[in-house]
């Protein structure tokens, strides 16, 4: 089991296991006391499930006899998943970025009783290895300094602490009103041509991420500046990317979805774990691009994307799973889990399971000639070792579209209708034989912020593809938050939820009470779920849901919204999330959130604490908008005012549908 597994797994006392060394305590009241009562640092690790370096140091360190005694003998031990703690997580990652100038995961940071942080690092060694001093020699060095130097260590600690609150503050001078639309969105698009990689799509060379934000943002731009050259090299910059990446290995051919990201420019080789909050972005990311093109390529990639959730992170009470791990042990047998071992192919396996020659093929070529010849597999694999710095790929090919299919027709002497036919049973049969592999880890961790996007691909790809199935799943999804993720009671979201033994949906005790992104994701999706479906009841909650997070979160002073409740004493600094990554900013979210809602209950102060937010963030929109492309959206939506369309009729008579499907169909960034 890893060392991020969340607590849910007997989240009561300290986990142990009979090969772990390291008592290790959940977050919480009992582990600060202990600290207090015994004077010792808090050893806190920050991971999550499918990062791949906490497993090794895991095995390393916190599974080693002498390092567990150290640590269990002269530190108060915390485990951390940072999916389910983002708020704590930020804070002390903020504080390793601005002492050790790197930051990541898993995150090592040494604590006073009162929660301060005086060292902080990623990932050590358990022993000294090339220069760099393992976990060993790290903790006695600790030790050390506590004992003989302890008023240096905590009043250098505060120093920074004191530093990281002025430098992340974000606020509006009083009066102050936000930045002009058209030029926070032109400097937006400059900064994205200028990162953006022409051959394959994308920002920068390499890793590539995804990046629906950016995208999305293209996309909007385009849409106001339909007849200048920038819009139309914003939507080619756009389409270009989602038609590179759909190609590419990043793109689970056989087995649909989206990889984490790619290692390489050429969208090819990824890291193979694959994240519920990209399944649900780039599903709109890709059906906001068939609205635009008319492309079935899009569609398609947005339909397959959901089959892959419905199928793989799909909880039976409608719910979404988290993620699903890079690694697994290969079908080949050993007991080492391998990065891809459960999507990567060797070119005899290709053979064995495709053997029959096409008829009127050239060359009586046979299917798995075919199959191989178009998504580039190579009997000596196609992974290059540079991709590969630990050598599990070798031999292996990662797909990866190398042809258009009339290419492939014509090279075999072959119809385009022959080839999409044996290139869809090869894909099927493949399916298949993965179906028998020994299956990656899944995080079947519920969260209600990813929860939240998720909600949102369902209804927007359903309401623009008329798919009845798909809207019951997102109704499903918005069924399952209010049952699981709600406390009627104290009016509040609750973070996570989990899957037990019996395949019942379990809470931890106490729960965690939610962020703001997970307030302003539900939010976002239940706004697209009753456009999608016309359900008030949607819409009522959402308003609810909004008092309710201005009430928790809104900066009274300075505007903006706080990510986690200011009232929590545990956490040191009150942050406001101000770049929209890999997960949207919650901020920039809300930003579109209160427009909508404004629009749809009339209430204008909503509309004012949108302006009020946007300015708080003037500073960065107007520097870095690049860093916000999402909030750039909100900034352009208020500046072209929502257009509201208003249906009158019976709901479900034929020329009432009819008019839906054709608002539906279009792509209206700025509508009600």
């Amino acid at each position: 089991s890893s060392v991020f597994m969340s607590m849910a797994s007997g989240g009561e006392g300290p986990s142990s296991t009979p090969h772990r060394h390291t008592n290790r305590y959940p977050w919480g009241q009992d582990a600060f006391d202990k600290a207090k009562i015994e004077d010792k640092p808090i050893f806190l690790s920050v991971g999550y499930s499918t990062c791949h370096w906490c497993h090794v140091m895991e095995r390393e360190s916190f599974e080693d006899e002498e390092i567990g005694k150290i640590l269990s003998d002269n530190f108060v031990c915390i485990k951390l998943d940072r999916e389910e703690r983002p708020d704590v997580d930020k804070v002390y990652m903020t504080f390793v970025q601005a002492t050790s100038g790197g930051g990541g995961w898993p995150m090592s940071v040494w604590l006073t009783p009162d929660l301060r942080p005086f060292i902080g690092g990623t990932y050590f060694p358990p022993r000294d290895h090339g220069g760099r001093p393992g976990l060993k020699t790290v903790l006695t060095r600790i030790m050390e300094q506590w004992q003989n130097n302890r008023p240096a260590l905590e009043s250098s600690g505060e120093r920074i602490l004191e530093a990281l609150k002025k430098g992340t503050a974000v606020a509006a001078n009083p009066g102050e009103s936000p930045p002009l639309a058209p030029d926070v969105a032109n400097r937006c698009f400059q900064q994205l041509a200028h990162s953006y990689e022409e051959e394959y799509g994308g920002f920068r060379d390499a890793p590539k991420f995804p990046t629906p934000v950016n995208l999305m943002f293209l996309m909007s731009y385009w849409s106001v500046n339909r007849s200048t050259s920038e819009g139309v090299e914003a939507l080619q910059m756009a389409l270009h990317t989602l038609r590179m990446m759909a190609l590419g290995g990043i793109h689970d051919h056989v087995a649909q979805g989206f990889h984490r990201y790619s290692t390489d420019s050429s969208w090819h080789v990824p890291h193979f774990e694959k994240m519920l909050y990209d399944q649900a972005q780039l599903a709109v990311a890709y059906i906001t691009a068939s609205q635009v093109s008319g492309e079935q390529l899009f569609a398609d990639v947005a339909k397959d994307i959901l089959l892959y959730v419905s199928r793989d992170l799909s909880d039976k009470s409608g719910g979404f799973y988290s993620a699903e791990d890079a690694d697994s042990v290969p079908a080949s047998g050993g007991p080492e889990k391998r990065e891809g071992a459960f999507c990567v192919w060797t070119a005899s396996e290709v053979r064995e399971l495709l053997p029959d020659v096409v008829e009127g093929a050239t060359g009586s070529a046979t299917q798995a000639d075919i199959f191989m010849h178009h998504y580039g597999v190579k009997v000596q694999g196609n992974v290059a070792p540079e991709q590969d710095p630990h050598g599990e790929l070798q031999g292996q090919n990662v797909l990866i579209v190398r042809y258009s299919v009339e290419l492939t027709a014509a090279h075999f002497g072959i119809s385009v209708e022959k080839v999409n036919e044996l290139l869809a049973s090869a894909r099927a049969k493949m399916a298949e034989v993965r179906k028998h592999r020994p299956r990656p880890h899944l995080d079947t961790k519920m969260l209600a912020s990813w929860n939240g996007l998720m909600l949102s691909a369902y209804a927007r790809v359903g309401a623009v593809l008329g798919d009845k199935a798909l809207l019951e799943r997102a109704v499903q999804a918005g069924n399952f938050l209010k049952e699981h993720l709600w406390d009627a009671e104290r009016q509040t979201i609750l973070r996570s939820c989990y899957r037990g033994d019996q395949m019942e949906v379990q809470q931890i005790s106490p729960p965690i009470s939610g962020f703001l992104d997970d307030y302003a994701f539900i939010i976002c999706g239940l706004l697209d779920l009753y456009e999608a479906t016309l359900q008030t009841e949607w819409l009522q909650w959402a308003e609810e849901l909004q008092l309710r997070q201005d009430e928790l979160f809104w900066d009274d002073q300075g505007g903006g919204y706080f990510c986690s409740d200011p009232s929590d004493s545990t956490v040191l600094l009150q942050l406001k999330e101000d770049q929209d990554g890999a997960e949207p900013s919650a901020n920039s979210v809300s930003a579109s959130n209160l427009l909508r809602l404004s629009h749809y209950t009339g209430r204008q102060e909503w509309l004012q604490r949108s302006q009020q937010l946007l300015a708080a963030f003037s500073d960065r929109l107007t520097r870095v908008p690049i860093a916000l492309p999402e909030m750039a959206r909100a900034l352009m939506a208020q500046h072209y005012t929502l257009k509201q369309i208003v249906i009158c009729g019976q709901r479900d008579v034929p020329d009432t549908t009819s008019l839906l499907a054709v608002v539906n169909s279009l792509f209206l960034p700025y509508k009600v």
